[in-house]
Formats: structure tokens, C-alpha cells, sequence
């Protein structure tokens, strides 16, 4: 008895095409409701120069409870927050608490005790909680010690510029506070910054040449540098800016009678362009420099 062959069957033995198959209907995506987290979500960011402090944390709330040897347990690893791990995020190398951090992400955690506590910064960032919290994955860990404050009813952090490329991180939560510092190399990562940026500029484009110039200026470094970028500037095209930067340039090397030609040049393009203040303020400059204050 022949048993005839199956569509599929017959047209592989055909040689013939097979007849597109109908796709299946796409699965809905599930529908879900927003978690909401009785702790909420916070991110805090701080500049520090060019470079950049995040902290990313949960706040959770004292709502009556006894905090510090209660809800944190002394002598055991906490999340310094609630919900996921709380985040530190530095865009450059930093320096907490005096030991260095490359760039990158890191969790916050901390051994709170009731005269010392030990703080963490743990390379694994991505961490619900401290559940999966490994100290093999720690990167550095240092001592503080707390400090007693006003009553905070929800956790709070506070990212407080102290000095120049110095940030003071300060948890707060019930009457207790926590600090330590975080410094960045500001300097040295605006000069990568600008060094790169020439790397890429062309020399018909005033601005940069001129930035560059400016910035040394001001600092007081690189005065050669300085004067060969304010002269590429100064090539591309002439503004009142980077006449008035030459100027200052020519004045710190005193070479005064190039200082006073580029003052007065700058004077002459500001005019109708600039703020009248501006102008003033040169033009007062320029005659302190004539008597040779």
C-alpha cells in the first residue's frame, strides 16, 4: 500500500521551495507594576574640576526604630543604605581617605561598631543589598570614627567641597554621622583634558589655541607653551579675547611694549561688541600698565 507523501515531504523530493510559514504571533510583553520602594531612590553628584563624584543610594527611614546595635547590627557588613548597594562613581582617579582609587564604580559598605567603624569600597558594584557582599572583592577598607550630630529621621549624604580638589562624603542618619575625604587631581586631569583636546584641534580654529594660552596664564605654568599657542590663536583669528590673553602672556614675561599693543587691540575689537564694563575695565588696565602699576 503507498502512503502518500506529506506537502513538506513531496516538495523536498520536488526539489521545490516550501511555502513561507506564518511567523507566530509575538508573546505581549508581561505587564507590571512599578516597584514602590518605601526607601527612595537618590543620586547626588558633585564636580570637582572637570572631573566628577557620583553616589547613587536608597534612604531608608528611622520611623521609631532603634538604628545603630537594632536595625544595623554592630560588627556586621551593611549596605550603607537600603534596597541595592549604595555607589560611589569617581570619572578619574581619586584618593579616599589618602588611599588611591582608579576610576570606575565601586560599592559602599560599612561595619559600624559602637566606637569604630570600618568603611569598604567593594569592586563589585552591581549588588542587591550585602547578600552576596564577598570581601575577596573588597578594593581598600579604612577606619572612622563616628560622630554624634542633630537627629537626621532619613539617611542622608552630603558631597562638600572643602579645598580645592577635596571633597568631604558625610552619611548622616538618627544622631550619628560618618566623614572622610576624597580628593582628585584636578589639575592633573585638566591637562590630559587639554592635551588631548590639541591633539585633535586644527590650527585654523582660534578658540582652543586661545583656551589653552588662557589657561596657562592663569595658572601660571607653561609660559612658552602658553605663547606659542596664544600665536596659533592669534593666526587663526583675532577677538578680543585672545588679544587681551597675549597681553596678560607678554606682561608676565614683561614684554611690556607687546603687552600694551595687544591691551590696546583688544580694547579696539570689544568696542560695540563686548559689555561697556568690559571695555572699562581694560582700558583701566591698559592705563595702570602705561604708569607701570
Amino acid at each position: 500500500m503507498r502512503i502518500p507523501l506529506v506537502p513538506s515531504l513531496l516538495c523536498a523530493a520536488l526539489g521545490l521551495p516550501l511555502a513561507a510559514q506564518a511567523p507566530a504571533p509575538a508573546k505581549p510583553a508581561p505587564v507590571r507594576l512599578k516597584p514602590l520602594r518605601v526607601s527612595p531612590a537618590c543620586t547626588i553628584t558633585q564636580d570637582v574640576g572637570i572631573d566628577q563624584i557620583k553616589l547613587s543610594f536608597c534612604r531608608p527611614a528611622v520611623k521609631g526604630r532603634k538604628i545603630w546595635g537594632g536595625l544595623v547590627p554592630y560588627g556586621e557588613v551593611w549596605r550603607a543604605g537600603a534596597n541595592a548597594a549604595t555607589v560611589f562613581t569617581f570619572s578619574h582617579a581619586a584618593k579616599v581617605a589618602g588611599k588611591d582609587v582608579p576610576a570606575g564604580s565601586y560599592s559602599f559598605f560599612a561595619i559600624p561598631g559602637e566606637k569604630q567603624w570600618t568603611l569598604i569600597l567593594n569592586k563589585k558594584a552591581d549588588q542587591w543589598g550585602a547578600y552576596d557582599y564577598k570581601a575577596a572583592d573588597d578594593l581598600m577598607r579604612w577606619e572612622v570614627t563616628p560622630t554624634q550630630g542633630a537627629y537626621q529621621e532619613w539617611l542622608d549624604y552630603r558631597l562638600r567641597p572643602t579645598a580645592p580638589g577635596i571633597v568631604e562624603v558625610e552619611l548622616a542618619w538618627e544622631h550619628l554621622r560618618v566623614a572622610f575625604p576624597v580628593a582628585m587631581d584636578v589639575k592633573a586631569a585638566y591637562w590630559a583634558h587639554l592635551e588631548d583636546t590639541l591633539k585633535r584641534a586644527p590650527e585654523t580654529d582660534w578658540v582652543p589655541w586661545y583656551q589653552a594660552a588662557a589657561y596657562c596664564q592663569s595658572q601660571g605654568i607653561e609660559p612658552q607653551k602658553a605663547q606659542a599657542w596664544i600665536q596659533t590663536s592669534l593666526k587663526a583669528g583675532e577677538s578680543f579675547w585672545n588679544h587681551e590673553t597675549a597681553a596678560r602672556i607678554d606682561r608676565d614675561a614683561k614684554r611690556m611694549p607687546e603687552a600694551l599693543a595687544h591691551l590696546q587691540k583688544a580694547i579696539d575689537l570689544a568696542r560695540g561688541k563686548a559689555p561697556k564694563e568690559y571695555v572699562e575695565n581694560l582700558e583701566k588696565e591698559l592705563a595702570d600698565w602705561k604708569a607701570g602699576k
